[in-house]
């Protein structure tokens, strides 16, 4: 092959290997740039039980409780506790957050309005309720995903009422099985410690 036949050549080689890069960039980036953007449960976003936005940057600067919630479950009483730990503390900076999910034997209703009206009507809920969600596997909401990345699969939700407790940076600070009540001593002592710091 003469010098011009090696300059075409390397033209399409070039050419090829610039294609390749570019379809190869999109299926690596969005990915990095997912986890990089999540810094914070500040940077997630989640839907009300009511279909509004319900972006956790709103409670910015305060301690959130997060607990994948359920209506047909031995723990469901524990939304009575909860109520109860938002009523005492949410002057002092605490806001609980409620993710009703049927990942657990289905033990939650189908629709959001179901939840909404079993919750209000049966235990008088104030606090925060999020849109059904599942809190477990590839198919994790955002919050969920995070979580597991941040503390580990150890700290994921292993049933209904599981609770994520968020410092006023937005950090992670631990989390707490199904079977610690909301008024346990050593979950109340971390959610104190959260609103001092």
């Amino acid at each position: 092959m003469d010098a011009k036949g090696d300059q075409i050549m390397l033209k399409h080689v070039a050419a090829a290997l610039v294609a390749t890069a570019a379809l190869a960039a999109p299926a690596v980036a969005p990915a990095q740039t997912a986890a990089q953007a999540v810094q914070s449960a500040w940077d997630i976003n989640m839907t009300a039980i009511d279909g509004e936005p319900l972006p956790l940057s709103k409670y910015k600067g305060r301690v959130l409780l997060v607990v994948n919630t359920a209506s047909f479950c031995g723990f469901t009483p524990q939304y009575k506790g909860l109520q109860a730990l938002y009523d005492k503390y949410k002057d002092k900076g605490l806001t609980v957050v409620g993710v009703p999910s049927g990942d657990f034997m289905g033990q939650e209703y189908k629709s959001n309005k179901e939840v909404a009206e079993f919750c209000e009507s049966t235990f008088g809920i104030k606090f925060p309720m999020a849109e059904k969600a599942n809190v477990k596997g590839p198919n994790a909401a955002p919050f969920y995903k995070w979580a597991a990345a941040t503390l580990g699969p150890d700290k994921t939700p292993k049933w209904n009422f599981h609770k994520y407790l968020v410092g006023r940076d937005g950090k992670l600070v631990t989390a707490f099985g199904s079977r610690v009540t909301p008024s346990d001593a050593a979950l109340v002592s971390a959610v104190e410690a959260a609103l001092k710091g």
